[in-house]
C-alpha cells in the first residue's frame, strides 16, 4: 500500500499541522500538543463537550471541533487512544465553568484514560460526565449493548449535546440528551479491503480480492461473516434487515441515514448505497430526515462503508437541524 507520507513516525504531527493551518477556526493546545480546541476557547458559562479517540479515522474525531459539536478532542496515534495528559487536557480546555461532557467511543483504552482524567481533574473543581458510542450493532448482541463499539453514529450524539450545549443547557441536561442520542442510533459496516497503519509493514487484516467482510470495526476487528462479493443492493438488504431487528422503527417513523465511506470507497458507490436505502425505508413509511451520504467517519484507507439509522423523535429532530460548523460538516 501506497502513502503519500514522509516519515511514518511524524504522520499524525504532520497530519494535525495541515489540518490546523488548512482550518484557522481551530488550534492545537494542552501541555500534551494533542489536542485541538476552537480557536475561540471555552465560552463562560456553556457546558464543554470534549472527545478523543485515535488518529487514522478524519474527519472523527478531531475535524468535528467546532461551533454546535465540540469543544475540544485529544487525539492519539493511529489506531491508538489518546493518553491520559491529552485526555486532562482537553477536559481542562472545554471548562467554561458549567462542567464537561466527555464524549467518546466505547474503547478499552480510552475510557480508562478519560476516566483517570475526569478523576484527577474532579480534584480541580471541573465536573465531568461521561457518555460512550455504542451503535456497532456487529461488536455485541442487544443483550450486551453496553459492550458495543462506538463507531460513525457517535456523530449524532455530538449534534445533539452539541446543539443543547449551546443553548445554555445544563451538565446534566447535555448528558442526557448525548445518552438519547447513542440509545437512539444503531450502525453495521462492510469492509471490502484493509488499510495499513503507517508504522506497519503490513495491512490490519487481509482479505480476498473478491470477499467482503460484514460487521468488521473500523480497526480491522472481526465480524459477523465473511464471503464472497454479493450486489450493492444484497448488502444494503441485509444492513437494514440487520439494524431494524436490532432496534425496530414503526412504519410513519422519521429517521436521519448516515451512508459512511470508510476511506477509499468512491461517493458514487456511497449514493448506489443510499438509493436502495431510502427506497426500502420510504417504502415503509419511514421519513428520511437530513440524510448524510460521504466519509464521516474513516479507516485509513480501508475499502467499505457503514450504514447508520438515527431515530428521530421531536427533541432530537430539533437539534439535529440545529446550526452548527466544523472543517468537515455544517448545518
Amino acid at each position: 500500500m501506497k502513502k503519500l507520507i514522509n516519515q511514518p513516525t511524524s504522520y499524525v504531527e504532520e497530519m494535525l499541522a495541515g489540518l490546523l493551518l488548512a482550518n484557522p477556526g481551530l488550534t492545537l493546545a494542552g501541555g500534551s500538543q494533542r489536542v485541538i480546541r476552537r480557536t475561540s476557547g471555552a465560552r463562560t458559562g456553556k457546558v464543554g463537550i470534549a472527545s478523543g479517540g485515535g488518529s487514522g479515522h478524519l474527519p472523527l474525531f478531531t475535524g468535528y471541533v467546532g461551533e454546535g459539536l465540540l469543544d475540544t478532542c485529544s487525539i492519539g496515534n493511529v489506531f491508538e487512544g489518546p493518553n491520559v495528559e491529552s485526555c486532562e487536557d482537553a477536559i481542562r480546555l472545554a471548562h467554561g465553568g458549567a462542567g464537561v461532557l466527555c464524549l467518546y467511543g466505547n474503547y478499552g483504552g480510552d475510557r480508562m484514560n478519560f476516566d483517570m482524567a475526569c478523576e484527577l481533574l474532579d480534584g480541580e473543581g471541573i465536573a465531568t460526565r461521561t457518555v460512550l458510542g455504542t451503535d456497532d450493532i456487529a461488536s455485541a448482541a442487544p443483550a450486551e449493548a453496553h459492550k458495543r463499539r462506538g463507531v460513525a453514529g457517535i456523530l449524532y450524539a455530538y449534534k445533539a449535546a452539541g446543539a443543547l450545549a449551546e443553548s445554555g443547557a445544563s451538565l446534566d441536561e447535555v448528558a442526557r440528551i448525548a445518552q438519547k442520542a447513542v440509545d437512539a442510533t444503531r450502525t453495521i459496516g462492510v469492509a471490502l479491503s484493509p488499510c495499513r497503519v503507517p508504522t506497519a509493514s503490513a495491512p490490519n487484516f487481509s482479505i480476498a480480492d473478491d470477499e467482503i467482510e460484514m460487521g468488521m470495526g473500523i480497526h480491522g476487528e472481526p465480524g459477523i461473516w465473511r464471503a464472497k462479493l454479493k450486489s450493492a443492493d444484497a448488502i444494503v438488504d441485509e444492513m437494514l434487515e440487520r439494524l431494524l431487528a436490532d432496534r425496530p422503527i414503526a412504519d410513519g417513523s422519521r429517521v436521519s441515514v448516515l451512508v459512511n465511506g470508510l476511506g477509499a470507497t468512491p461517493l458514487e458507490e456511497l449514493f448506489i448505497l443510499y438509493r436502495r436505502t431510502h427506497h426500502i425505508l420510504t417504502e415503509r413509511g419511514i421519513t428520511i430526515v437530513q440524510p448524510l451520504v460521504g466519509n464521516y467517519v474513516t479507516s485509513m484507507e480501508m475499502a467499505g462503508a457503514s450504514l447508520s439509522l438515527h431515530l428521530l423523535d421531536a427533541e432530537l429532530e430539533k437539534l439535529l437541524l440545529a446550526p452548527a460548523s466544523c472543517p468537515f460538516w455544517k448545518v
